[in-house]
């Protein structure tokens, strides 16, 4: 009987942090509205993006607000914000820092001073990243995936929470260099960002040409949203749903043993384990955006193309057909079943 009563008490207490977190995304909805005509979509997978812990690289077209989003919801979650524009010249200490000598005014001794740079913060946000070389990219794989700056041999924890949102340009490609597929598996999700429709184009124009910034109010503080995502991870799934994720990522491994036909000549490279982690735990994300503690097999793929598009390597045939990688995903969830729930 106490079994029984400790598990309702804590299923309850889950119940109602994930309505608490449902009301502070409906919160910072409306607040994202007052800023941000249409794209609804791209805000809930940087929702999801912030509330699952990961990072996310946008894609799309200039002009369509991307640095604006960013800022709007820093500001909206009441974290610090750094904006670094990459460019070819940037170097890496230009974003984690660098070690510099100075003189002890007490000893008269030099000492060893290390200045952190602007990814000691809370959301960095790593404009036009394919702008600069490979090796200032990799400046970020460690405070990506550890959170935490290695400068001089010393190793410096990153404030928490800590999130990438990077953004890149998908059309003009003289002058950038491609992201690394290791750095590439590091983002949670690849948001891609699509026009405006004809009526939002017309509003977007009426409010950005008039006097005023709209205000938004603080939906939800450092200590809350730390709160939230350990909520996230604390959500169970059901073990065919685990499956199902997992099945999702192997079937992209033109590799495998029993990999489809179609896979072995459109996929030069599938997706790792990561995948199989990133979309688990981005579904108990939007399970709980949603004021759900039940994920299904749905949650997984409704996530597919955002968690797999950018970990897929279309082959040399597929890119010469013009076979993208959402097409590839979109097939690949035509053809992967679902396991039996027990």
């Amino acid at each position: 009987m106490a079994t029984n009563s400790t598990s309702r008490t804590a299923t309850d207490d889950l119940l109602k942090s994930v309505a608490d977190l449902g009301a502070c995304r409906e919160r910072m909805s409306e607040g994202f509205a007052r800023v941000i005509i249409g794209q609804g979509a791209v805000l809930d997978e940087l929702l999801i993006t912030i509330f699952a812990g990961g990072h996310n690289l946008l894609e799309g077209v200039p002009g369509l607000a991307k640095t604006l989003m960013i800022n709007t919801l820093a500001r909206m979650l009441s974290l610090d914000f750094q904006r670094i524009q990459f460019t070819p010249d940037l170097m890496p200490s230009d974003i984690v820092g660098m070690n510099i000598i100075e003189e002890d005014h007490t000893t008269g001794h030099r000492v060893t001073v290390f200045v952190s740079g602007p990814v000691f913060t809370n959301i960095v946000l790593a404009d036009e990243i394919n702008r600069t070389p490979p090796k200032t990219q990799s400046a970020l794989l460690q405070a990506m995936q550890e959170k935490e700056v290695t400068a001089g041999g010393k190793t410096h924890t990153l404030p928490p929470p800590f999130f990438v949102l990077a953004t890149q340009n998908p059309i003009d490609q003289e002058g950038t260099y491609p992201l690394p597929e290791a750095q590439k598996d590091r983002f949670l999700l690849n948001t891609q960002i699509g026009y405006p429709s004809a009526e939002e184009e017309q509003m977007i124009v009426e409010q950005t040409t008039m006097d005023g910034t709209p205000e938004v109010e603080i939906a939800c503080d450092r200590e809350q949203l730390i709160h939230f995502q350990n909520i996230v991870r604390s959500i169970p799934v059901s073990s065919h749903v685990i499956a199902y994720a997992v099945d999702l990522a192997r079937a992209t491994r033109p590799n495998e043993p029993d990999a489809m036909e179609f896979v072995r000549e459109q996929v030069g490279w599938g997706a790792g384990p990561r995948a199989s982690q990133s979309l688990v735990l981005c579904a108990k994300a939007r399970a709980a955006l949603e004021g759900r503690i039940n994920v299904s097999c749905d949650d997984i793929r409704q996530l597919a193309r955002p968690v797999l598009r950018h970990r897929i390597l279309p082959s040399f045939v597929a890119e010469a057909e013009g076979i993208t990688a959402d097409a590839l995903i979109e097939r690949i969830l035509d053809h992967v079943s679902e396991r039996q729930g027990e």
